[in-house]
């Protein structure tokens, strides 16, 4: 194991977010990301639908499914398998093919989300300019998807890497949601390059 990768295990299990996952059963420490914007803002009410983009391993999920109570409906999706979560409709699939948004709307019930949600991540390679690009190339696929998932009036949580493309994502957000807002949670690590968009009242 290299002296980096040793160090990112040990600031792992010290991270004391990894610590109350733990403690209160989530999946990741990512679900506090996503506790923290809902505390800031409006996201999920009880009964509302959302769609958990790129879900694995399901802590968002988890958070989803808990604000939105027995009423509502959560559909995750993610190219690897995971394991069932209570009051989510788990499927797996890529969000670029047609067959896996066919599910998605199939899920849905002839209704379009309240909210999507969007923590997906390229797996890194260390070279800001090309993790950035791909973190964009995967932000214009749940873009796309908006029109298709989203109702009108909905919202959108959208992880993305920070650099030279992020303000035209941010006008992006900007001219197709009424309150459009860029935010790093406190959950999410200091020296991690990521932000979340947070578009709401789509506009359709």
């Amino acid at each position: 194991m290299s002296r980096s990768s040793k160090r990112w295990v040990r600031e792992h299990r010290k991270d004391p977010y990894v610590q109350k996952a733990r403690q209160e059963k989530y999946r990741s420490r990512s679900a506090y990301k996503l506790l923290q914007i809902q505390e800031r803002l409006p996201l999920m009410r009880p009964g509302d639908a959302v769609v958990d983009l790129g879900a694995a391993p399901g802590g968002w999920s988890q958070v989803a499914a808990k604000r939105v109570g027995p009423k509502g409906c959560v559909v995750a999706v993610d190219r690897l398998a995971m394991e069932p979560i209570s009051g989510v409709d788990v499927l797996q699939g890529d969000i670029g093919e047609a067959a896996t948004v066919d599910s998605l709307l199939e899920a849905l019930s002839g209704r379009k989300a309240d909210l999507l949600l969007s923590d997906m991540a390229p797996s890194t390679t260390g070279i800001a300019s090309l993790d950035h690009d791909q973190s964009m190339a995967l932000a214009g696929r749940v873009m796309d998807l908006v029109p298709r998932l989203l109702r009108s009036g909905g919202g959108l949580v959208l992880k993305v890497f920070q650099g030279g493309d992020l303000p035209g994502l941010q006008r992006e957000m900007g001219s197709r949601f009424k309150t459009a807002r860029t935010w790093k949670p406190p959950a999410s690590r200091t020296r991690s390059v990521e932000v979340y968009l947070v578009g709401l009242g789509f506009r359709g």
